[in-house]
This record gives structure tokens, sequence and C-alpha cells, in this order.
């Protein structure tokens, strides 16, 4: 019998998704301060490939239309659909795709606000609402009732999860499931054969109880970026313990992967005075370039010679995050990419 397979983000991809904020999300205060961003994000992923923009509605779509062609984004490669929406988190609340015999399956997770810290019941059926405008071609919908967020996984492609346990396991989110009930869904749903749990790794004001994609993430089959934070940090403790759980992991042919650890870009606060979970791995991987977050620090240079190492054959792109983490997320967050194979 056939097993499903999550491709790893850097494989061929068809294209991106990107859920725009409107007036009715908590960034309704600083729309014009964030279009731009969203613009630019979504112009340059239009060079190489698909960008699907979700709008709340027909004006909506105008408008970002709009901003998009001010920016000479490829028109051939957009495409809008309409939904409504609480935030613009697509990362968490679009499908997560997996591979079953070469054709693709759309795996529709419930989301519910991270552990219902955040009204989420409009995202929550974005999913199902792109599915009926018949946004991803031939490509099968599964919904499942286990409650699971695209920031909080990442894989090799080779049937390896690399995750926390705070933010898959959590009881908040999946209250009547075991660990061993979660991974075996995760075996049967996603093809998940290896799991590589972190028991530590946090960034202060984080509201996700700890994603990955904020923390470590694979740069190739044997290579993982870190987070970290020097000593004396409020997060160093935590992330130095990440760190030397990770150089215990070791790859399918039982070698230990090679850790490159990403600068640290200093505390980043908001105009109450609030730390923002500000980091370098929330990193998109694209066809052919690297969104890289980055935040009017010095330290943005460091990261883009990093990532450059790390992705030889990419263009990396800085994108400047600064308006975007005040919301307590970053790039990666942003966006959901789609294999080649979901023809949007």
């Amino acid at each position: 019998m056939m097993k499903p397979r999550l491709p790893a983000e850097w494989e061929a991809q068809s294209g991106v998704m990107l859920s725009w904020p409107h007036e009715g999300t908590d960034w309704a205060p600083i729309l014009e301060h964030t279009y731009p961003i969203f613009a630019q994000i979504g112009a340059v992923i239009s060079q190489d490939q698909v960008v699907l923009n979700v709008c709340a509605n027909a004006s909506h779509q105008a408008h970002v239309a709009e901003r998009l062609a001010g920016l000479s984004a490829r028109p051939e490669h957009l495409r809008f659909a309409i939904s409504p929406s609480n935030d613009t988190w697509a990362r968490d609340h679009a499908p997560i795709t997996t591979l079953l015999n070469g054709q693709p399956v759309l795996n529709d997770f419930g989301f519910d606000g991270w552990g219902r810290k955040f009204p989420a019941e409009l995202d929550n059926g974005i999913n199902r609402q792109l599915a009926a405008q018949n946004v991803f071609g031939s490509a099968g919908m599964h919904t499942h009732s286990l409650v699971l967020e695209g920031g909080a996984i990442e894989t090799d492609g080779q049937g390896t999860l690399l995750a926390t346990r705070s933010s898959v396991l959590d009881k908040t989110r999946n209250p009547n499931r075991s660990d061993e009930e979660i991974e075996s869904l995760l075996r049967e749903v996603l093809g998940i054969e290896r799991f590589l749990w972190l028991d530590h790794g946090n960034l202060s004001g984080d509201d996700t109880d700890a994603h990955i994609d904020i923390l470590a993430r694979f740069t190739d089959r044997n290579t993982i970026v870190y987070s970290s934070a020097p000593k004396g940090d409020a997060d160093h403790e935590q992330l130095q313990a990440m760190y030397q759980q990770l150089c215990s992991f070791r790859n399918p042919h039982g070698e230990p992967y090679r850790l490159r650890e990403l600068p640290f870009p200093g505390i980043l606060r908001d105009e109450d005075g609030r730390r923002l979970p500000a980091g370098y791995a929330n990193f998109l991987i694209t066809n052919h370039r690297v969104l890289l977050p980055v935040y009017g620090v010095e330290t943005d240079q460091q990261a883009i010679r990093l990532m450059q190492e790390c992705f030889p054959g990419r263009r990396i792109e800085p994108i400047d995050c600064r308006t975007v983490i005040g919301q307590n997320g970053s790039l990666h967050c942003l966006t959901m990419q789609f294999p080649a194979a979901v023809k949007i």
C-alpha cells in the first residue's frame, strides 16, 4: 500500500498562498503600512510561480490586484479567491499538501487560533471555501478533526518530522487525543516515519507555543539552521537547551546533522514595550528564491550571507518584516507553498 509523503519546502512548487489583511482583522489600524509588505512578498514570488491571493470580498480583491500591479507582479502568475477570514496567517490555516503516488492530497486540519487564544472560526473554513471555488483543480481535499498548524511542522521530505512537543502534542488543541494517537495520525496522514521531538525552544512574545518555523528549519536533508540568543538574554537558556537536543538528533543514516546558528537580531519591541518574537528562521523557500525576514538591524547582513551559503542555487530576497512582527509572526507564517502537482 502506497504511503503519503510530505514534501520538503525546497521541492518544486506550483505556487504560494497569501491571505491578505483587511478592515476586519487586527491589522486594520496599520493597513497602509502592511499592504506594501504583502505586495512586495506577492510580487517577488510572482516572478517565478503562482501567487494565490485570498481576499475578503470583490472590492478587497480589486485593491490587492492594484497593489500587486504597482510592484510589477507578473499578472500571468496571479490568482485570486474570496473567503471571509479572521486573520492572515496562511501557514497555519492553509492546507498541508501531501503526495500519494505522485498525486496531491490537500489536508484540511483544524485551526483554532493556537489553542483558542484568538478567534479563528472564519480562518478554519477558508480551505473549504477555496475548494468550493475549484481553486485547487482536481486535487482532493480531506478534512481532519486533528488541530494542526503548518508552522508547527518541518520535514526533510523523506519522512522525518522536526517539531516541538508543545505545539503539536498540545492538550489545549487536542484535549481528547493521546501523544501516541497523534503520532499515529501523523504517520497515516502525512507519511511521517521519524519523529524528532524538541522539548525546549522559545522566543519571547510568541503566541504559538513554540512553532518550529521560528526555531529550527531544514535547509537540506542534512542541515538545520537554528535560532539563538546570547548569554543573559531571557531566551538564552531555552534556545541553548534546544541546540543541545538538536546536537543529539541523527539523520536517517545515523549521522549527526550539520547545524548552522542563525544570528540574534537583538530585542525588538512594539510601541508598548512588549518584546516581539523576531528571528531569521521564519524564511520562505520558493522555486528559485529564499524570502528572508529582516528587521533593519546590523545582523540582517549576517543572516543574508548565511542563507546564501545554505541555498547557493537560490536568490536571497530580504523582506523588511518590522511591521509584520508587530503582529507576533513573520514571513513564513504569512505564506503556504503548494507542491508542483497542485494546479492552482
